[in-house]
């Protein structure tokens, strides 16, 4: 008899009869953390790849960049716990594994370069936002009524686009102007490494190497196809000499993640506000995960848990803030994994939570993270960043043009706004410096201006219709 979607394979229970409850099906522990490892191959590297990308932005030295991965794998462990195991009144208490959101990265990025923020601004910035996403999810089904399809698919598709300069600026090995300081005055000067034939040729290595993998692998590899070819064009580049892990040796074994290991959070009103823009559009993003999880696995959830599994993703994001790590989000690319496996229970999530706070807590492995070569990330960048895109795409797909033909001017105008900090990053120079957290964020200003000409147009839909579409759209 041919096996549904939705339901477990006949070995996923160690027992010989069904399980009555294979979502808290506690399995033996070698099985529960051989296949919560597999969940943490699955977002490794979506996980590390938003502190490097901060991180590298923001000229962090190779120790803080290695510390940060530290700091995120053991937030997003701590993250995964409350989301998958439940504390009081947070977490689904179903397999979800937690990870930092790529939605903050623009605005982060935005922050962090205004003089006197850097990670302190935007970690104030998180901490409070993190709050603000707890204490509105339980508002959250009259808030998603802004964000029906039409936005919601034009945010994620702008996130996509915004990111992609940043893949395609990694691949020809990093940023085409740096800073060098000549008689006490820093001057920017063009990277002479920039477009460099070795670091595109290894970028297109990588590439390659995850196309091949998700063609021709089987659906684990298919599903570690971009860690793979990290991996492979790491090693290619180490053998020819372009990657130095003198540091690593220098490293103590293990540390402790130290909570503000960085300063004391500083709070900025503007740089809160964009923040809080982009908790409440992660929050819109993990109501559709957590319905199409809840089909997978075949437990319904009611608006109580759903609001439970929203307000962790607050907590986490506040947890984040405190132990030096960005906005988390609970994690979609583990759904396919979860219907691939059969294996429903949400103690294997719990288990790759406590693996990520393992490897959190070894520098050296941080260190072996923070060595990858920009041009490696930049050929995975590619491929990570234009999914994104091509996810928003596939939900504007879904949009009624017949019926509502306004949504096509709402999206062009919305992408407009959305590509100037892109496309024309000197566009609002002469702006007080205050609106610089939202002007020169495109993911922000793509979503303000989403949401007001939505509201004109169409009006606020009810909070049903929006969170189908948005199920629909995690399908």
């Amino acid at each position: 008899m041919r096996q549904s979607p939705g339901q477990p394979s006949p070995s996923s229970s160690t027992m010989p009869h069904a399980v009555a409850d294979p979502v808290n099906e506690f399995l033996p522990l070698p099985r529960l953390f051989a296949l919560g490892l597999q969940h943490l191959l699955v977002m490794y590297a979506g996980a590390i790849a938003v502190p490097l990308i901060v991180g590298n932005a923001l000229g962090l030295s190779k120790s803080d960049l290695s510390y940060l991965v530290n700091c995120d794998l053991f937030a997003a462990g701590i993250g995964t716990l409350i989301q998958s195991l439940g504390f009081l009144i947070f977490g689904i208490r179903l397999p979800v594994m937690m990870g930092v959101t790529f939605a903050a990265v623009a605005p982060m990025i935005a922050i962090g370069v205004e003089p006197g923020m850097g990670l302190p601004g935007i970690f104030g910035a998180s901490i409070v936002s993190g709050v603000f996403g707890i204490a509105v999810a339980p508002l959250m089904g009259r808030l998603l009524g802004l964000f029906p399809r039409v936005v919601t698919g034009t945010v994620i598709m702008l996130i996509g686009f915004s990111l992609l300069s940043v893949g395609i600026n990694w691949a020809a090995g990093g940023q085409q102007m740096i800073p060098q300081v000549v008689d006490g005055v820093t001057h920017m000067v063009p990277n002479p490494a920039f477009g460099d034939p070795f670091g595109l040729a290894i970028a297109a290595l990588v590439l390659v190497t995850i196309l091949l993998l998700t063609k021709f692998g089987n659906a684990l590899l298919c599903n570690i196809a971009v860690l793979l070819g990290i991996v492979t064009g790491t090693l290619v580049a180490a053998a020819f000499g372009k990657v130095s892990l003198a540091d690593a040796s220098a490293a103590p074994l293990m540390t402790l993640v130290t909570p503000f290991y960085f300063g004391m959070p500083k709070f900025e009103l503007s740089a809160i506000i964009s923040m809080c823009i982009v908790i409440v559009i992660t929050l819109v993003e993990s109501t559709g995960m957590f319905l199409a999880l809840s089909h997978v696995v075949g437990k319904p959830i009611s608006r109580n848990e759903l609001t439970n599994g929203l307000r962790a993703d607050g907590l986490a994001t506040v947890v984040a803030g405190v132990f030096n790590t960005f906005p988390h989000t609970s994690f979609s690319q583990n759904i396919g994994l979860v219907s691939i496996t059969g294996v429903r229970s949400r103690y294997v999530a719990a288990a790759g939570g406590v693996l990520l706070i393992v490897l959190g807590l070894f520098p050296k492995l941080s260190y072996v993270v923070a060595s990858v070569p920009q041009y490696v990330l930049g050929g995975a960048g590619i491929v990570m960043f234009g999914m994104v895109a091509a996810a928003g795409i596939r939900m504007l797909g879904m949009v009624d043009f017949q019926q509502q033909r306004h949504n096509l001017l709402i999206i062009a105008v919305s992408v407009g706004f959305g590509m100037m900090p892109t496309l024309a990053p000197a566009f609002f120079h002469h702006f007080p410096d205050w609106t610089r957290p939202i002007t020169h964020s495109g993911i922000v200003m793509g979503t303000l201006v989403a949401v007001v000409l939505n509201a004109w147009f169409n009006g606020i839909r009810g909070s049903h219709e929006v969170m189908h579409g948005a199920a629909a759209a995690a399908h």
